[in-house]
């Protein structure tokens, strides 16, 4: 439905329309929240949180699409995932990243939930539908599903189907997102900023553990004022920054030293993508060669990694022929191929069992 805009000489003047959405509790009741996809969220975030208070000695993969915009494909790789999540759960606990909002330097396709259907007709109401069944359909499943919280008003509508987020590397120094963060029912992981920068990730986590108050919207759609009591279950991402790696050891011991010194528990995961595999793809098996050695060798802050990873390597433009598309291939960032990531895992878990006590 559209509304009409009422403009004066001092409001709205860049603003074409509004377009009322349905509010957060009709998208969960057309879609509600299942007993198997319930079991599966409360889980894997008690398993998550187990593993960062050091209770579960596993560490935790985040892996999956750069960005989901082919839900058949998407499901293919979930499945995948699901079997292969059986046979590593002895030391490895996977979560599917399930990414839906893409923040953009310039411009470009800010993903599923913002333009669907990849043809500049932004129909967010029904991306925000069509996010829901997705994930209403990998945690039926089993599998717990992991993604980025970028849109500060998503969470209300998708939140209860989430076992993990984070937070990107351009939005770990909001102070909005350090809010929303507060709140959220789930563990966070801040990344570190853009150009390397570990402190403003550091004092995100600080920032996101306290209670605040601010301006959202309720499940009924109500422009609310948020009460939040903080999040306990903050934690570092590091994922290169300005070209240049850091997960090698020294930036490591650095980044453990500044989470100390704020008095957290030194709780960090590796982006095995973007500046740490130099935007190169090929090169994440070796970036989480590198940590899992790490590991091995008696490192106990490294609770995790993340894998940028499809059925197909690579990425690819988005064409109006969708036929001429690859099935299982990114349209975002460049990712590994499935067989690759299998290994990827496998290797890991092997290499992990008998050290992880």
């Amino acid at each position: 439905m559209n509304a009409n805009v009422a403009s004066t000489s001092t409001n709205n003047l860049h603003i074409a329309a509004f377009h009322t959405m349905p509010t957060p509790h009709a998208v969960q009741a057309k879609l509600p929240l299942t007993e198997a996809a319930t079991r599966t969220v409360e889980n894997g975030r008690d398993e998550l949180i187990r593993i960062l208070k050091g209770e579960d000695k596993r560490r935790f993969v985040v892996v999956g699409p750069c960005s989901i915009h082919d839900p058949i494909a998407g499901m293919d790789y979930a499945r995948r995932l699901k079997a292969l999540a059986a046979e590593v759960s002895d030391v490895l606990m996977l979560v599917m990243r399930v990414y839906f909002e893409k923040p953009r330097t310039t411009v470009g396709w800010k993903g599923y939930i913002n333009d669907p259907h990849m043809d500049d007709t932004f129909r967010i109401d029904e991306g925000m539908v069509l996010a829901r069944q997705f994930l209403l359909d990998v945690n039926e499943l089993g599998l717990p599903a992991g993604t980025e919280a970028l849109d500060p008003i998503s969470p209300q509508y998708l939140g209860d189907l989430i076992a993990w987020n984070a937070i990107g590397a351009r939005t770990t120094e909001s102070q909005t997102h350090r809010e929303m963060s507060s709140g959220l029912s789930t563990p966070v992981g801040f990344k570190n900023a853009t150009n390397g920068e570990v402190g403003v990730a550091v004092n995100a986590i600080l920032s996101a553990s306290r209670p605040h108050r601010f301006l959202g919207i309720s499940s009924d759609g109500k422009v609310s004022i948020v009460h939040t009591t903080g999040n306990p279950y903050g934690h570092l991402v590091l994922r290169g920054g300005d070209g240049r790696p850091n997960y090698d050891t020294v930036s490591i011991a650095l980044a453990e030293e500044g989470l100390k010194k704020a008095k957290l528990t030194p709780n960090i995961v590796v982006d095995c993508s973007h500046a740490n595999s130099y935007k190169k793809p090929e090169l994440q098996p070796l970036v989480m060669a590198d940590v899992i050695s790490q590991i091995v060798a008696g490192n106990r802050s490294v609770v995790g990694v993340m894998i940028e990873s499809n059925i197909v390597a690579g990425n690819q433009s988005i064409q109006a022929d969708r036929s001429k598309m690859t099935y299982g291939c990114s349209v975002t960032d460049g990712c590994v191929d499935w067989e690759t990531t299998a290994s990827m895992i496998r290797d890991a878990a092997q290499r992990l069992r008998g050290v992880l006590v």
